[in-house]
């Protein structure tokens, strides 16, 4: 198919709604379309791939970029695959309480908090929500069996954040506001994901498309030709965004599907 397209979505505020946890049926109907004429469908985000069950019961798709980059499925085959190495991950656990911050430390496999309280009330309302999707590891920050793929990190006042990131050598901070922070391997994002998919299929980076909403999107903006980007959105996003669609609750994902060509209205209604 000479005219196919590789379509890569963000997760929360993309695909799934905010409020209510689920894609909205318009886009389900719309990648369900897209799909039927031939094109590629990847969820791109910086979930690693224990904690992306939601989105595969609710749609299809050809693949999953995850962990902003560290792990890349296409079809059934892992085509990419990096973790933190051992040493440099127990360490980086040591270095971030003794700076004053916390966090979950994210796997494919699962996602490791420590065993007593965080004070940070968003890490304790994060801890709920992975135990109830059973991605959240028996074991816990303070055991050293496991290795994981990158981190995210509540802060404070009391908080040294400027010490914990100098000592982070080999690691890319993104800034998610408010305190909090994604860390990644240095060398991946949601850019080298997409380079991996294109190069697996032979499709040239004219044939991408991506549509995302936030900060930790920016990566995959900057080096895309074709970026969509929901009607609400980090505004670090402008200047890169070819196309503003609606929000997810405006059926943001079908009207952009439609309005670029990729499926017609009568296709998906």
């Amino acid at each position: 198919m000479s005219n196919r397209k590789a379509l890569f979505f963000d997760v929360d505020g993309t695909l799934l709604s905010e409020r209510t946890g689920l894609i909205p049926e318009s886009a389900r109907n719309a990648l369900i379309k897209a799909r039927s004429n031939g094109h590629l469908i990847f969820i791109n985000s910086g979930r690693t791939y224990c904690n992306l069950d939601e989105i595969k019961r609710q749609i299809e798709a050809d693949g999953y970029l995850c962990g902003c980059g560290t792990q890349v499925i296409a079809g059934d085959r892992v085509i990419y695959r990096y973790f933190i190495p051992h040493e440099e991950g127990i360490r980086m656990k040591r270095d971030i309480l003794a700076c004053g911050l916390d966090g979950v430390l994210e796997g494919a496999e699962s996602c490791y908090m420590r065993k007593e309280p965080s004070r940070f009330a968003g890490m304790e309302r994060l801890r709920e929500g992975l135990m109830s999707k059973g991605v959240l590891s028996p074991y816990s920050w303070e055991d050293d069996c496991y290795d994981f793929d990158k981190c995210y990190l509540a802060s404070d006042a009391l908080s040294d954040c400027d010490e914990l990131f100098s000592r982070m050598h080999g690691m890319d901070v993104i800034d998610r506001g408010e305190g909090y922070y994604e860390c990644v391997p240095a060398g991946h994002s949601k850019a080298t994901a997409i380079q991996h998919v294109l190069d697996y299929y032979d499709l040239p980076l004219s044939a991408a498309y991506v549509f995302g909403d936030s900060s930790n999107d920016l990566a995959m903006f900057e080096y895309a030709e074709n970026c969509v980007v929901m009607g609400e959105h980090s505004p670090v996003l402008d200047p890169y965004a070819t196309f503003v669609t609606r929000s997810v609750e405006e059926d943001g994902i079908a009207y952009a599907l439609e309005q670029l060509g990729i499926v017609s209205r009568r296709e998906h209604l």
